[in-house]
């Protein structure tokens, strides 16, 4: 068992330094001291006035840290005799802190877990199996839809919650579509992407960036509409014939003249909302019309965009987008396996999931809330763009998405890195789209056969 444990430390501590999941959620340096001070040892015991003492670890910004303390201290104020030690910090410092206490079995309580993580995590039986809170009714799951519950499951056990919505989003610009006469419909498939494309292009000389250096999400959504699950037991999911619509896709706009010249990239920050082609650049040559984001990014995007520009929401392209749909959790909310008092810390997490009161003060800051409930209470008290995003959340995606697909395997951060470099050499015309299916299809199991 210590060897695995060793072994998670090892991978959790790669796997955070390589990855941009929480790379807005930055704590200051005093709340990182704040969160390596907390005696993680201490958890779930009595202190010395008798009270019950819980810990809940969790990564964020100040405004996060804010308002989760505060929640917390309104339970704590509801529930007399119970005391929540609150211990934050910043992301690649929070994973660190947490395989080191899962090494001495001293896992907080509750935890805030990321979805790529989970796996790892459940298999080396560091988190509580929250199925029989489920049904004695500690934990109260009924508003949450079964896509988003399925994203906490782990082989037929529930050890996640999910603490705030997110779905991927074609992010694009309302006001000069709207200006042209263009309309832009949900659900499209890749064909109707590829004529709109067309259409901006000619109407308003404005080209199209799809997810340029950053396609690996898009890949594994377009891949879904296809029936294919990306990543296998040790190999890519379909065939090499599979991969060619994608790449075919790229070929199209380049040789038509509506795909964004890569070279606006070179002296970008790829990922940078603010360095967006949808809402940076000084003519129609250098901007693109939509961008390839999850809906928790619009507030950002709306905030970056010019003064009079509006950004619209809808979903991605595929050949089916019904299938290629999915919720995505931005987090969740775990019971840590050596907690002394796991129905005590199940109840905090009810608490946050389902009460008016806690909502009241986290206000959605995790994304849209898992309970419908919730989120509609909350939709009246949000910002114009906060609002917008519940709405796509629940009315557009939920009613029309699948299952998510199982967490990436070892070996997926290189396969998204091969699919970087081959979308380079396709857009610059080195690669065709065969041979860019070919050379990718080939290489990604390559990667994943040593894994």
């Amino acid at each position: 068992m210590k060897k695995r444990i060793a072994l998670l430390m090892a991978a959790v501590m790669a796997a955070a330094s390589l990855s941009g999941c929480g790379g807005g959620n930055t704590a200051t340096t005093a709340d990182t001291a704040a969160g390596s001070a907390a005696d993680t040892t201490k958890a779930a015991t009595g202190n010395e006035s008798g009270d019950l003492k819980l810990t809940m670890c969790w990564w964020g910004n100040q405004v996060r840290n804010e308002k989760t303390q505060a929640a917390l201290d309104l339970y704590t104020e509801q529930n007399p005799g119970t005391v929540i030690e609150g211990q934050f910090s910043e992301w690649s410092d929070y994973w660190n802190k947490l395989a080191t206490s899962a090494a001495g079995q001293a896992i907080p309580d509750i935890v805030q877990m990321d979805y790529s993580f989970i796996d790892q995590y459940v298999k080396n039986g560091l988190l509580e199996d929250l199925t029989p809170y489920i049904k004695d009714g500690t934990l109260d799951v009924s508003n949450i839809s079964e896509n988003t519950m399925a994203s906490g499951t782990v082989n037929g056990g529930v050890y996640a919650v999910c603490a705030g919505i997110n779905a991927p989003s074609l992010l694009y610009n309302k006001t000069l579509l709207d200006k042209n006469g263009i309309v832009v419909k949900d659900y499209m498939t890749t064909d109707e992407f590829i004529d709109l494309c067309r259409e901006v292009y000619k109407k308003t000389g404005y080209k199209t960036n799809i997810a340029y250096y950053n396609a690996g999400a898009y890949l594994d959504y377009f891949m879904r509409g296809n029936d294919v699950v990306l990543y296998g037991d040790k190999k890519m999911g379909g065939e090499e014939k599979d991969y060619l619509p994608f790449f075919q896709m790229y070929e199209t706009g380049i040789k038509e003249g509506w795909f964004i010249d890569p070279g606006v990239f070179a002296e970008l920050s790829i990922g940078s909302v603010e360095q967006e082609p949808l809402v940076y650049g000084s003519s129609p040559e250098t901007m693109s019309w939509c961008a390839f984001y999850n809906s928790n990014q619009l507030t950002a995007m709306q905030k970056a965009a010019p003064e009079g520009m509006e950004i619209g929401i809808t979903t991605w392209p595929s050949a089916d987008p019904k299938k290629s749909g999915y919720l995505k959790s931005s987090q969740f909310f775990s019971v840590g396996a050596h907690s002394k008092n796991p129905k005590e810390a199940v109840k905090v997490i009810n608490f946050l999931t389902n009460s008016s009161d806690a909502n009241n003060i986290l206000l959605g800051e995790r994304g849209v809330p898992a309970s419908s409930v919730i989120a509609k209470e909350l939709a009246p008290k949000m910002s114009d763009v906060e609002q917008k995003v519940i709405h796509y959340v629940n009315e557009v995606v939920t009613p029309n998405c699948s299952p998510i697909n199982p967490p990436q395997p070892d070996g997926a951060s290189e396969v998204s890195n091969l699919l970087n470099q081959v979308q380079e050499q396709l857009c610059y015309g080195v690669y065709d789209a065969e041979t860019a299916a070919e050379e990718f299809y080939n290489g990604a199991n390559s990667i994943m056969s040593k894994k």
